[in-house]
């Protein structure tokens, strides 16, 4: 760190105009990011996936269908709007509810308009089938596509929003922190260089990967908030330092001190964005990736941009103030640390009983993946959605493709007998509503009457096209329709039943129930490495930081009791419906992203206190000392840094997309809970019972070598 000292000295003007010219080199291809961002992110390489692609590339089944729901329309406008559309030329089918009465029922019908998987942009073309209808009343687009393309559009819209009611009242906040404006824009103008900038980055990477809506919500949340709170805790120690040297001196102890912290903090945030990594679906690989990015960018404008700032102001820092800092400022909080070891006992227990309480409904947590209910209420692609799986009952069913391959094909009468065989398999299942093969579809009830129908011309001329529709080669293709909805725990266990299932032809399975049982087992089976991965790196981390044992298995445990009174807490929330919320699921990204996110963030406040708890330490060998000294100096820097977080964070509590709702307010009472209860409370009452036991390292130099106090 002597080294990027000096450094910095040296060219802290050159730094600032690269890095005025790298912005705004970002800030060109920043404005492109909303534009790149399609889907919600669940997407995972697996047997789904490949019977999709197959159903949609051999058997000419559309790759996505939408909706154009029709309430209240005369037949003729019906007509005409599916004339328009057919004109766009962007569909691979249409089924009119003209045709089909099943799409029919009193006021409300709807068209099914199939896709094949050659559209370069499913939001072009949404656009363009908006644009056909126009402003037509009782015409409404729905479907995948369309609710993803709504959703982009609310969270840019989450975003303005999130940002107009956070920003001032951090800047509140800075100015209290600091009590000058100068020193108090500092900050938020790193944070804007560092959200920009990691903008600009993903730009440059969506070229090459699918990049999930909620990206433009998540990686602001987390940029701005970690990087403001690095800035806060520089500057307050180079003022800190200020007062007890000179200028160069300030800004030299500064990075070594203040610079290693920012360091560590963002090595324990990084372990968990990559442990992310781990479980290969879009949306915890986009937001491992781009918190990767906001981070690494946090940490560069904070040890290199920020020195430079503060050392071409000088003493401008301190100008135009509006706040007079208070003499002895850290007295206060001197004497509520004394206060605190005088009875660790009695205030840990009673802070592990406040989250203990917290944890309980964390039993009951119910999750879900993200669907319509993503959307706010007040986009008519929801509505309409609503409206024809109310009308219709399109959640009481779902479809799976049932892909069977055999040696020697399908076509010839043991292929036949092995077609009737599965065929009766399949329907002898109590889940399964409808079974689709050539037999069911051409009202032939056995092999021996398909063969003798066979020979008569005429119908084989007939029947030749429906062999084509279901055999293709050795692959043979059967549409099921299950009593389930796809979402629901039977249909996937149905499906992961007849992935494993041992018989005589190889079987894969795709459809809604297939993607939601992949999605749901790759989370289960990788949630274990990920925990493993964050925990046992944390430790290791820590360990070598503060040359203890005793430290990083309390700061750990203290950060997972955090955590679960969250969660607990969430479903309070969200699940069991209060403050003014319908009742309904948690997400099931909300464990994975928070744990991840907030295991890290935690760590940013337990590594600033510890390390002025280590620094005192290592002078005065006095466990009680350090620990007062050390909550004493960074109470007010660590209470501010967190309500900026609670505040950046807790913003888009007030916003529409539910699964952002939910991680920023997941964020914001994980980030209160650790700032307050446990490093107020817990951290110096075990820091008290501990003792000097605290800095024990039992191999290498541990500070604690025996001695009394």
């Amino acid at each position: 760190m002597n080294t990027l000292a000096k450094f910095v000295m040296k060219t802290h003007k050159y730094i600032i105009f690269t890095w005025i010219a790298f912005f705004a080199i970002m800030v060109y291809f920043a404005i492109s990011l909303p534009g790149m961002l399609e889907g919600d992110g669940f997407r995972t390489n697996g047997e789904h996936s490949e019977v999709m692609e197959i159903v949609s590339e051999k058997f000419d089944m559309p790759a996505e269908t939408m909706f154009l729901v029709f309430e209240k329309v005369d037949d003729d406008l019906i007509s005409t709007t599916l004339e328009n559309v057919e004109k766009l030329g962007v569909t691979l089918s249409i089924s009119s509810p003209l045709d089909d009465q099943t799409l029919y029922k009193e006021d409300v019908s709807y068209a099914m308009l199939h896709f094949d998987n050659e559209a370069e942009s499913m939001s072009d073309v949404v656009t363009d089938i908006r644009s056909v209808i126009g402003d037509e009343a009782g015409i409404t687009l729905t479907g995948a596509s369309a609710i993803a393309k709504d959703i982009n559009t609310a969270s840019q819209k989450d975003l303005i929003t999130a940002e107009a009611i956070g920003l001032p009242i951090a800047i509140i906040v800075l100015l209290f922190a600091f009590g000058t404006v100068v020193a108090s824009f500092v900050p938020l103008l790193i944070g804007i260089v560092t959200v920009i900038s990691s903008f600009g980055i993903l730009t440059l990477l969506g070229a090459q990967i699918d990049l999930s809506i909620f990206v433009l919500n998540i990686i602001p949340m987390l940029g701005l908030a970690l990087s403001i709170d690095f800035a806060l805790l520089f500057i307050s120690r180079y003022r800190e330092e200020r007062k007890l040297g000179n200028f160069e001196d300030a800004v030299s102890t500064t990075i070594r001190t203040a610079g290693r912290s920012v360091i560590f903090s963002a090595v324990c945030v990084f372990i968990g964005l990559g442990a992310m990594m781990l479980i290969q679906v879009d949306i915890f690989q986009n937001i491992a990736l781009g918190g990767m990015i906001v981070v690494s960018m946090a940490v560069l404008s904070s040890i290199t941009l920020l020195p430079a700032v503060l050392i071409a102001l000088g003493d401008r820092i301190d100008k135009w103030q509006v706040l007079k800092p208070k003499a002895n400022g850290s007295d206060n909080w001197r004497k509520f640390a004394n206060k605190v070891i005088k009875r660790p006992v009695l205030i840990t227990l009673v802070a592990l009983i406040l989250l203990g309480i917290a944890m309980i409904p964390v039993k009951n947590m119910e999750l879900t993946i993200p669907e319509i209910d993503s959307l706010p209420e007040s986009y008519d692609s929801r509505t309409a959605f609503e409206l024809i799986d109310e009308q219709f009952g399109l959640d009481q069913q779902s479809s799976v493709y049932v892909i069977a391959e055999r040696t020697g094909g399908w076509e010839d009468k043991d292929g036949l007998l092995e077609m009737a065989k599965l065929e009766k398999e399949l329907t002898s299942e109590s889940m399964v509503d409808e079974v689709s093969t050539i037999f069911t579809v051409g009202e032939i009830s056995s092999v021996d009457e398909w063969t003798q129908a066979m020979e008569v011309p005429e119908m084989e001329a007939a029947l030749t096209p429906l062999m084509d529709t279901f055999v293709k080669k050795n692959q043979l293709m059967i549409p099921v329709t299950l009593a389930a909805s796809g979402s629901s725990e039977e249909a996937q266990e149905w499906v992961r039943d007849w992935s494993d299932k041992e018989t005589d032809w190889n079987l894969s399975i795709g459809g809604q129930p297939k993607f939601n049982q992949e999605i749901f087992d790759e989370i289960w089976d990788k949630i274990g490495y990920v925990l493993g991965l964050i925990i046992v790196s944390t430790f290791i981390i820590l360990m070598i930081a503060f040359k203890s044992l005793i430290i990083p298995i309390k700061a750990i445990l203290m950060n997972v009791i955090g955590l679960s009174a969250t969660f607990g807490i969430l479903v309070y929330i969200f699940q069991y419906g209060h403050f003014g919320l319908t009742a309904g699921t948690i997400a099931l990204i909300i464990p994975v992203i928070v744990f991840s996110l907030v295991f890290g963030l935690s760590m940013d406040y337990e590594v600033f206190l510890i390390s002025r708890m280590q620094e005192e330490y290592s002078i005065s060998y006095d466990n009680d000392k350090a620990t007062v000294e050390g909550l004493a100096t960074t109470s007010k820097v660590i209470t501010s840094a967190a309500l900026i977080m609670i505040v950046l964070t807790g913003a888009f509590a007030f916003t529409d997309v539910m699964p952002v709702k939910q991680i920023g307010v997941g964020i914001a009472i994980a980030v209160a809970i650790d700032a307050t209860i446990i490093r107020l409370l817990l951290v110096p009452s075990l820091m008290k019972m501990f003792g000097n036991w605290n800095w024990w390292l039992p191999f290498g130099k541990g500070l604690y070598k025996g001695k009394k106090k």
